[in-house]
């Protein structure tokens, strides 16, 4: 076998791409499609897959290359591509490195406008709650534009005119080039550094391409923020720029936007002349009507006869003393009646008579719960002095037959119980003053005691005590 013959799999992708790679028909290829699997990297790549109705190809735009497109491709969106075909030799895809990508029909800053309006106006920029308010009097306007053309010349011969007082500042940028959004950005931030009132932002007309700085988003945000309010004058009439959306007001041109920024002075002439006139006729009106105020009063009965008021005040005051008086001898009367009461209670006069009755009540109290004591006391000794063993044992008996329970166990624990059966066996129970004695420290020489035995009690005296 001729090994020699047989190639790597990398050697054949590496020859098919250096084929490739030299033909110079595949070095500049224009293809048209549809887009589908885009994917934005991280790093700023752009693939996707070119398609039509019969074929794909898998594409690449490089960072530096995609940097320079106006707008984002999307699925489905049909396109315009200028690239080389090379080959990816670890996969062994061939596949168009795009340099450049056209949109194919609407033209690419269309879908670019209507891309970063669909964005700003999600995020709120647009909200009409962000809007501020344009002062009507201005003291000073700041404007961002070209220092030359005729948008400037147009916005300032407006402003003198219509309002000569205010004072204008400009703040020159670029407005037409690659270069022109962030000269209006810096000029943006650089006119919130002055004490001014309103800022015109804006240029003169032309094609959209010569508008698109005002379509830029690093534009669109340094409007948003500005803490100044904010008019938008850009182009003409027609023209709708993304900064239009930002701004706090936009005007159509920017002589408009002149007009819209200070009040035309002969108006406030105008207004200031109606304001004096309006102001005379309400003084005329106030002093008529303080006049009449003043007639009346001095017409009134109090003023012409001014004893009068004293005179009533005097009676309203005879009044009240008379009232006063009244209720002074009420009351008094009163409380002598309740006094006289009092003096002539039957305690206060004798109050002994109250500790005599108290006294005989507790006495009887005490004789009768003495005699109920004394009665429930014999009652009780009565009945334990009828009550011997033999009886107990005769009451449990019966209770026990009347109860079913089985006699011989319980006559067993009785006899168990049963101190008699103790004195059967030879034991004694000694007692002392009718109380059991259960320990001979409780017994003292010379003591009389019951010594109940089987069969009777012997009555004994101590004569010596032995203790163990």
């Amino acid at each position: 076998m001729d090994l020699e013959k047989y190639i790597t799999v990398g050697e054949l992708n590496k020859y098919i791409k250096s084929i490739i790679d030299n033909n110079s028909h595949l070095q500049n290829v224009y293809l048209k499609g549809e887009i589908s699997n885009f994917k934005a990297h991280s790093r700023g790549h752009w693939y996707f897959t070119l398609k039509d109705e019969t074929s794909r190809i898998n594409a690449i735009m490089f960072s530096f290359n995609a940097s320079k497109v106006k707008f984002v491709p999307m699925d489905g969106m049909k396109v315009l591509v200028t690239g080389k075909i090379s080959v990816y030799e670890a996969s062994g895809a061939y596949q168009i490195y795009v340099t450049d990508i056209l949109s194919d029909g609407v033209g690419n800053l269309h879908i670019a406008f209507e891309q970063l309006k669909k964005k700003l106006e999600a995020e709120g920029l647009f909200d009409k709650r962000y809007k501020k308010r344009i002062p009507k009097i201005p003291k000073k306007i700041g404007i961002v534009t070209a220092p030359t053309g005729a948008a400037i010349k147009d916005i300032i011969s407006t402003l003198k005119r219509r309002f000569p007082i205010c004072e204008t500042i400009l703040f020159p940028a670029l407005v037409q080039g690659d270069l022109a959004a962030p000269s209006i950005v810096k000029q943006i931030k650089k006119a919130q550094e002055y004490d001014i009132d309103t800022l015109i932002v804006g240029r003169g007309g032309g094609s959209i391409e010569d508008l698109w700085a005002f379509n830029e988003e690093e534009v669109a945000r340094a409007i948003f923020e500005c803490r100044i309010p904010v008019i938008s004058a850009v182009g003409h009439e027609i023209d709708f720029t993304i900064s239009d959306f930002v701004a706090d007001l936009r005007a159509p041109t920017p002589t408009g936007a002149a007009e819209m920024a200070v009040p035309d002075f002969k108006d406030i002439l105008n207004y200031i002349n109606q304001v004096n006139i309006r102001l005379n006729e309400a003084l005329n009106k106030k002093f008529e009507y303080l006049n009449l105020q003043l007639e009346k009063i001095k017409n009134s009965y109090i003023l012409k006869n001014p004893i009068s008021m004293y005179e009533m005040k005097e009676q309203k005051l005879d009044i009240l003393i008379d009232k006063l008086n009244s209720n002074l001898l009420n009351k008094i009367e009163m409380y002598k009646t309740r006094f006289n009461q009092l003096k002539n209670n039957y305690i206060l006069n004798n109050p002994k008579n109250i500790y005599e009755i108290k006294e005989k009540y507790l006495k009887d109290i005490i004789n009768t719960l003495s005699n109920k004591t004394n009665n429930i006391v014999k009652e009780y000794k009565i009945k334990l002095a009828t009550y011997d063993i033999n009886r107990i044992n005769k009451l449990t008996l019966n209770y026990v037959k009347t109860n079913n329970i089985k006699i011989n166990n319980i006559i067993e624990k009785l006899e168990v119980l049963n101190p008699l059966n103790s004195l059967k066996r030879g034991y004694a129970i000694v007692k002392k003053d009718n109380k059991t004695i259960s320990n001979i420290k409780d017994i003292n020489k010379d003591d009389n005691l019951n010594i109940q035995i089987n069969g009777g009690i012997i009555n004994s005296k101590v004569i010596d005590i032995k203790i163990n």
